[in-house]
């Protein structure tokens, strides 16, 4: 594979699931809501990096699988990640205004749509899990471990403990412990639905999902360094958040200095958990190129 390919097959699989996610939010049949559906669509189809779908079908590539058996796996992550996002910037929790570089769901289609919003576009993405054309008991693991990344052990807790945490002396267990949750299970899990659709043995998953909390970690120790260096134009989202609000981010536990020395550990080990695995992984490692370039 040359050097150029996985760039190129990357931006394919992103216009893949793009497209997917598209026909899964097209205009419902029966008696839906024309309004919960434009905000569903608002809060998916207005940009964002696509990085956990392509984590999904990269691994499924790096597990000799086949990318597009992996689309729906893909698909439904990206369904919950947006959804996340629609209820993470609501009043009630980190309240913002701002996301991927336009006004946040419920700015635009008010907070009750947004929270329905959220909702809907949870419930749409185990839908779109069962609906995978794969064997059953691929989907039934599927099923499992994307709502045990989603669940009170996985994203919903960390958030809970992001939120309990504000004011709080920042500690790096604390820290830590909050990333493993909020951020790593979801990358994490995307690493595995990619093994997972390809019918990967277990210690092929088990590297991949080692792999994924490597890089969960390296992207959220990077989120925060980006937070308090980068500006909003940057991010598309508000700069400096973490710090107003009192978050227990990496750069208040640790300083910048060491954020940024653990983001690079993080990464390095990331590289060296997929580089076994050979030619298969190389668009996997690209896209982990992709991610750490966010710094520079």
């Amino acid at each position: 594979m040359s050097a150029a390919m996985p760039d190129g097959l990357l931006d394919g699989w992103r216009a893949r699931v793009d497209g997917y996610l598209a026909a899964r939010l097209a205009s419902p049949v029966g008696d839906g809501s024309p309004e919960l559906l434009e905000a569903m669509r608002y809060a998916v189809l207005g940009g964002g990096k696509r990085l956990r779908p392509l984590f999904v079908l990269a691994a499924a590539r790096a597990a000799n699988g086949d990318p597009d058996a992996a689309l729906p796996f893909a698909a439904a992550v990206e369904l919950v990640h947006a959804y996340s996002l629609v209820h993470d910037d609501l009043p009630a929790m980190d309240d913002d205004e701002l996301r991927r570089g336009r006004p946040t769901v419920h700015v635009v289609h008010g907070e009750a749509m947004a929270i329905l919003a959220g909702d809907a576009l949870q419930a749409l993405a185990f839908e779109t899990l069962a609906e995978a054309p794969l064997p059953p008991e691929r989907i039934v693991t599927a099923l499992r471990t994307l709502g045990q990344a989603a669940g009170a052990l996985g994203m919903a807790g960390g958030q809970a403990l992001d939120l309990l945490s504000e004011g709080r002396p920042p500690t790096e267990e604390l820290v830590a412990r909050i990333d493993r949750l909020k951020t790593g299970a979801l990358i994490a899990a995307s690493f595995r639905l990619g093994a997972e659709a390809a019918g990967a043995s277990a210690e092929l998953a088990a590297r991949l999902e080692a792999a994924g909390r490597s890089a969960g970690l390296a992207f959220q120790v990077q989120d925060d360094i980006l937070d308090a260096t980068a500006s909003t134009e940057v991010l598309g989202k508000t700069a400096g958040k973490d710090a107003a609000q009192e978050k227990a981010t990496w750069v208040a536990a640790v300083g910048l200095a060491e954020a940024r020395r653990r983001a690079a550990e993080a990464f390095a080990e990331t590289r060296e958990l997929l580089g076994p695995l050979g030619p298969p992984a190389e668009p996997l490692l690209r896209l982990v190129a992709r991610v750490e370039a966010r710094s520079s």
